[in-house]
């Protein structure tokens, strides 16, 4: 078998290079290598400058082809590069390795000539070639700082970003450098960024201020390919110069320091406040002894300010210092302490009371005298109240009542809830809470005593009887009375202080009552008395009136009888006569009887007034003297109604005989006038713009909760008399601070002028006033100009004009009493020769559905809303308007409203002397709906809420 085998391989040999010989050329043109894959491949970019350039065959190539002469690596202007090249059989891969590194950022040309062949000597069909360019160095692109900056802070960290990527183990300590002054390394801490392509430098230790520092990085960091930089980058920077106090509150060596003052300071750059503000001890006050002062540091941008904790001492020098540890926002201290001294304002002279009514130790003082205590200087009214101002009777005993301030005169008055005991000692006291403008407190209590008068007695008297001292023919049936000159305890009035005898002093029985309607004491005998006989009737001193007292002797009179008579009283008249029309609202009425009536029986059963059948509730009188009998209803008589009046016939006289019919009509009916509507009152269109104005006076405010809200305030005073308020349009309109008047208590007592925020660019003007001595200021342009003062002149000439139109026009409707508390009015005009309460409960005003109703309440002298302990509102219902209520005080002491707080008041009050709204110390809140006009007086408010309508 293997000898026959042998010769069958030789022969398949034999043949295949044959067959390659046969082929010839035409063989290699079908079989020719090529080039499959470069390294770089054809037009890479970045390739790294140390790159071996590769080319890898399909086919194994003859070795001793693949040589410096066949492949070829060209730079620019076709500049051979020289290297090393070498073949791997193993991959059919030629490489080229330049000797020395490729230059970076340039394009080079690999060739491999068709000089090469494969094993069997076949060429490529051409030269090979393909171009690359090599990698670009990393580069430094921005740094922080920037080269050249200045007033880089001290506590800068370095940066540099770069082109590339770079290997993070060349970026350390040795490759990022920072020098200062004489080329002084600075200890520091290196870090690499590769998501940025960052490397930052972080200083060990603060940089020293305004000095020129150095960076530089080296050749030494290279890319993540090793590529480094073409040459080291350096940048330099000059750190902020420290900064200094420019100017301090108070200045070195100031006197005359508020004791509540401040301490601030400026500096010349903006400050790093968590350097300066508390609890940092850079901002410190010493006093005495270097004794530290508590309290607080606040900052903003420039300006540092220490508030002390507690009010500082008087006279005493204290020392402010602002340390190193007070840096600049670029972090640069202060280059040294900074300190300076100044003293508080000397022991202030305290306010003391010059003056009181009563006098000290005075006696024989009215049971309803008001105190008065008067100061040596303006006293802060917040601090004039019950608590400072006291009255104490026997035992220490409080006496309540109601403290009021008057700024002009720096008086105070304490006003008792009721009348002082008489014959008794009281002591009257202003505490050290009292205080003065500059918070100083009278030195020490102010007392003082006075003794009131012993009461006067007054006994009560008989006016007149029936029958009359003297009196004969009287009637055998004839019931006894006496009136007396003031109203009677009726336990008083009874068969042992009144007698009737006949001869002998024998007594006659009957009946004692006491009619309070007329103050009037009847005696009905049991039986008629005896014929043609001298009776006396006596009153003992026992009788006594409602305080106590007795007559002062005993009141007797006599008179001699005739044969009895039954002849029924009749009325005589009546008011309104029977038929009457446009009878007025307030309209009584009365019936005249034609003989003394027994004033037990008119009572509201046998006197009635009635509408509709229903009876109108009031009250009654009968008048001993007169015979007349006056029914008051309780409230105003409905406008064009029917009324009628009745007097039934269980009214009898003194004999017992019941009325008669015989004389005026009875029942008799009237008809009421119909509404009496005023004419609509017009304010002018300038004094139509204030919420509040203060005459010639001035306004002050005294509580935190005070608005005026959609209306100014003025007074035709200078600017200083409007105080306690500040304008809230200012800052919408200009962009400075609140304008401010006079705010100065703790905490300030502070109201909202235009609370209602203006659009800005309006130019509204809020406050109105003179030019004062100590304002304006240029930061309040809208307040004691001539302009302001203009308008402000206006505004008085229009507010007089309209108080003269409401006193002016005639008078209307006379209620039976002052008291406006607890009724309903229909529109009209309501006058009172002297004042008008609402005290009594809350007043209704019925408009009926006519929405241009008008109200006008004249008054010749005070209007008081509510008291001390309770305060009152004004109702408006069925279409009643505040704007259409119109209030004219004409007189001392001008309008209180609500002095307790709270309550709502509504309408235009336009006051001939001033105008008081709450009192100081009452949290509550008190409204107006409306407005408050003062004309020779000034407006106080507390916590008033004033809606202009």
């Amino acid at each position: 078998m293997l000898i026959r085998r042998v010769p069958i391989v030789v022969s398949f040999t034999a043949l295949f290079f044959v067959f390659l010989g046969g082929c010839g050329k035409e063989t290699t043109s079908v079989n020719a290598p090529s080039v499959i894959s470069t390294m770089p491949v054809a037009g890479a970019t970045g390739v790294p400058v140390n790159q071996v350039i590769s080319a890898t065959f399909n086919e194994s190539m003859n070795p001793s082809t693949i040589s410096a002469a066949t492949f070829l690596l060209t730079g620019p202007g076709a500049t051979a590069v020289a290297g090393t090249v070498s073949y791997n059989s193993a991959g059919s891969v030629a490489s080229f390795a330049p000797t020395t590194v490729l230059t970076f950022n340039t394009t080079y040309t690999a060739t491999i000539t068709s000089a090469v062949t494969n094993t069997v000597g076949v060429q490529p069909v051409a030269s090979y070639t393909w171009s690359f360019t090599t990698a670009t160095q990393p580069t430094v692109i921005a740094t922080l700082p920037m080269n050249g900056a200045t007033f880089v802070p001290t506590n800068q960290i370095l940066t540099a970003t770069f082109s590339k990527v770079l290997n993070p183990a060349t970026v350390n300590a040795t490759t990022f450098l920072l020098k200062g002054p004489g080329a002084t390394t600075v200890a520091g801490t290196v870090t690499y960024n590769a998501a940025g392509s960052a490397a930052s430098f972080t200083p060990g230790t603060a940089l020293i201020p305004n000095t020129v520092y150095t960076a530089t990085i080296t050749t030494s960091v290279t890319d993540s390919t090793g590529d480094p930089l073409a040459a080291s980058y350096t940048w330099s920077f000059t750190t902020a110069t420290p900064p200094v106090v420019l100017s301090t509150v108070p200045l070195n060596g100031a006197t005359g320091v508020p004791l509540d003052q401040a301490i601030s300071a400026t500096f010349s750059q903006a400050m790093n406040c968590a350097t300066l503000a508390s609890p940092a001890t850079s901002f410190v006050l010493a006093g005495p002894g270097t004794t530290s002062v508590a309290g607080t540091v606040t900052c903003s941008g420039s300006v540092a300010t220490f508030t002390p904790a507690a009010a500082l001492i008087v006279n005493t020098i204290y020392t402010a210092t602002i340390t190193t540890g007070a840096q600049s926002l670029a972090g640069a201290p202060l280059a040294a302490n900074y300190a300076w001294m100044f003293r508080t304002l000397p022991a202030p002279t305290p306010p003391t009371v010059i003056s009181t009514v009563p006098a000290n130790l005075a006696v024989d003082v009215p049971i309803n005298q008001a105190l008065s205590a008067t100061f040596s200087v303006a006293m802060t009214p917040a601090t004039i109240n019950a608590t400072s101002f006291t009255l104490t009777g026997p035992g220490a005993t409080p006496v309540t009542g109601a403290v009021v301030y008057v700024v002009a005169g720096s008086t105070a008055t304490f006003t008792p809830s009721a009348p002082l005991a008489y014959n008794t000692l009281y002591t009257a006291t202003i505490t050290t809470g009292a205080q003065n403008l500059a918070g100083t407190a009278l030195a020490q209590n102010y007392v003082w005593t006075f003794t009131t008068g012993a009461a006067v007695v007054v006994p009560p008297t008989v006016t007149s009887t029936i029958p009359a001292a003297g009196a004969t023919s009287v009637p055998a049936n004839q019931a006894v009375s006496a009136t007396f000159s003031v109203p009677m305890n009726p336990a008083t009035i009874n068969p042992a202080t009144f007698t009737l005898t006949g001869p002998g002093t024998t007594p006659v029985a009957g009946l004692v009552a006491y009619a309070a309607i007329g103050n009037t004491l009847t005696f009905n005998p049991t039986a008629n008395l005896a014929a043609n006989t001298l009776y006396t009737a006596t009153i003992a001193t026992g009788a006594q009136n409602l305080a106590g007292t007795g007559l002062a002797q005993n009141y007797v009179w006599s008179f001699t009888t005739g044969a009895p008579i039954v002849v029924p009283p009749e009325i005589v008249s009546t008011l309104p006569l029977n038929g009457a029309t446009n009878v007025p609202l307030t309209q009584v009425v009365s019936a005249t009887f034609t003989k003394a009536m027994n004033p037990l029986t008119i009572n509201n059963a046998t006197f009635q007034l009635t509408q509709g059948g229903n009876q109108v509730a009031a009250t009654l009188a009968y008048d001993a003297v007169t015979f007349i009998a006056t029914l008051t209803p309780t409230v105003a008589l409905l406008p064009s109604t029917s009324y009628i009046a009745t007097v039934t016939s269980g009214a009898t006289d003194l004999a017992g005989n019941p009325l008669g019919t015989t004389g005026a009509a009875n029942p008799w009916t009237f008809m009421t006038a119909a509404t009496v509507v005023p004419p609509p009152v017009v304010l002018g269109p300038t004094i139509s713009l204030f919420g509040a104005f203060g005459g010639n006076a001035g306004i002050t405010n005294q509580g935190l909760s005070t608005v005026i809200n959609n209306g100014d305030i003025g007074t035709t005073a200078a600017s200083t008399l409007i105080t306690g308020f500040h304008d809230d349009s200012i800052v919408s309109l200009t962009g400075v601070a609140e304008c401010t008047y006079t705010e100065s208590t703790a905490p300030q007592a502070t109201g909202l002028v235009g609370s209602v925020s203006p659009t800005p660019g309006t130019g509204l003007i809020a406050i109105y006033t003179a030019p004062g001595t100590s304002q304006p200021t240029t930061a309040c342009p809208d307040e004691g100009t001539a302009t302001t003062f203009a308008t402000a002149t206006q505004a008085a000439l229009e507010a007089q004009a309209a108080y003269n139109t409401l006193q002016g026009l005639p008078p209307g409707i006379t209620l039976s009493n002052d008291e406006l508390g607890n009724r309903t009015l229909p529109p009209g005009t309501y006058t009172s020769a002297t004042f008008y309460d609402i005290t009594a409960g809350p007043l209704t005003l019925d408009a009926q559905g006519n929405t241009n109703a008008y109200w006008i309440f004249q008054m010749g002298s005070y209007l008081q809303v509510g008291t001390p302990t309770a305060p009152q509102s004004v109702v408006l219902i069925n279409g009643a308007k505040a704007s259409n209520v119109f209030w004219a005080v004409g007189g001392l002491p001008g309008a209180v409203i609500n002095y307790g707080g709270g309550g709502t008041m509504v309408g235009t009050v336009i006051s001939s002397p001033g105008i008081t709204v709450s009192s100081p110390g009452v949290a509550a809140v008190t409204t107006i709906d409306g407005r408050v006009i003062a004309l020779t007086a000034s407006v106080t408010m507390v916590n008033t809420v004033i809606n202009v309508q």
